[in-house]
Formats: C-alpha cells, structure tokens, sequence
C-alpha cells in the first residue's frame, strides 16, 4: 500500500515520530509556567526597565520570555525528531548511545547530526573523532551534519587553512538537506517531509498515536 505523505518512511513512524515531538512540546510547556518563571533566576529589575522603557505591558514580556524558554528547551526535541525521522529510512537506525546518531544497519556509514552554531574546538574534536574511528573501520564513511548550515553543500571534510590542513578521505561534511537525500536517494526528501508536515500533524491531532 502506498504512502500517504513521504515515501522514504512508512505513515506509522511518522506519526510515531508526530507523536514523539508532541509530549516533548507538552512537557516544556508545563515545566515552564508563571508560577515557575521566576524561580528561574529572572532579572526582575531588568524586567522593569524593559517594560518602562520599550513602553510594553510587562506581563506581555514574561510571556514573550516564557515561550522563549519553552522554544530553548525545545530545539533539543527538534534534534531528536530528525534523528528519529532518519533512524527510520530502511537500512539505517538510531545510534542509540553509539556515539553516533545515525548508522547503517551494515556499519558502512555513521553520522553526527548538528542544530546549533558550535566553536571552532568543538568541531575539531568532533572531527578528530571521526577520523579516529574511520582508522578502525576502513569500509565505513563518516558524516558531521549541520543542520544549522544555510548552505546545501556534502564535501569531504577539510579543517586548517592553506598552509595547514587535515584531512580523510571517509570523513565529510553536509547539511542537513544533502544528508536526507544521501540516505533516502531522493534529492527532495527534506522538503517534501516539510511540505507534509501540515497535513501529518493535523492527522495527528485529530487522531492521536
């Protein structure tokens, strides 16, 4: 039986991975409530300079302040949503505390998904990890993803500059676009999953998992 909304993972796990996503919203945004929000280490006194001065009603403000908490909170749980998402394209899975996020059934690929700017350090040492464990595995190729690129890009991975470089011929670099097409073989996964993620949500709603 066809997919109803993407072809690359089947309906259920998709809306397994709705579901997933959702008790993750829920559950931000009871931790985050009013009566907690300033147990939190809120800046009072800032709080009223900014109400005052931007001439803005502060109890406008707490509530701008609390969805900002809740969104902080959630981007994790955005993080785990794609990895899930992966996780369920056939011939590949979660990492499940691997160190990687994503690998292949066959352990021919490993991947370290990414949803935030990271310094320079940390991305060395990922990329050190990387090339560590391709030296051990010599049939796999390793993959950092950046999902917080707005470039569309899967390179192999180069860090130094022109005097200095280092780098594997197994280890690359993509973003987040470029890694869905690699695993599904469809240039346009990421984007139809996006377009449907209307439709599959309202599914959800109206029909909890």
């Amino acid at each position: 039986m066809k997919n109803k909304y993407v072809d690359f993972i089947s309906d259920e796990h998709l809306l397994n991975c709705i579901a997933n996503l959702h008790k993750a919203y829920l559950k931000a945004k009871n931790n985050i409530t009013k009566k907690n929000f300033y147990s939190n280490k809120v800046d009072t006194i800032k709080l009223t300079f900014d109400a005052q001065f931007n001439d803005i009603n502060q109890e406008s403000l707490i509530q701008a302040e609390i969805l900002r908490q809740i969104d902080k909170s959630i981007n994790n749980s955005i993080g785990t949503f794609h990895e899930q998402i992966l996780g369920g394209i056939r011939g590949f899975q979660v990492g499940n505390l691997s160190g990687f996020d994503i690998k292949s059934n066959d352990g021919t690929l490993f991947a370290i998904l990414n949803f935030e700017s990271l310094s320079q350090n940390i991305e060395e040492g990922i990329f050190e990890k990387l090339c560590n464990d391709a030296q051990f595995k010599k049939k796999a190729s390793y993959y950092y993803v950046d999902f917080s690129s707005k470039n569309d890009y899967l390179e192999k991975w180069v860090i130094g500059n022109e005097e200095s470089s280092e780098s594997h011929k197994r280890v690359f670099k993509t973003s987040g676009n470029k890694f869905y097409q690699l695993l599904t073989g469809n240039e346009a996964a990421l984007s139809s999953l996006q377009s449907k993620l209307p439709i599959v949500i309202g599914d959800y709603l109206k029909f909890p998992v």
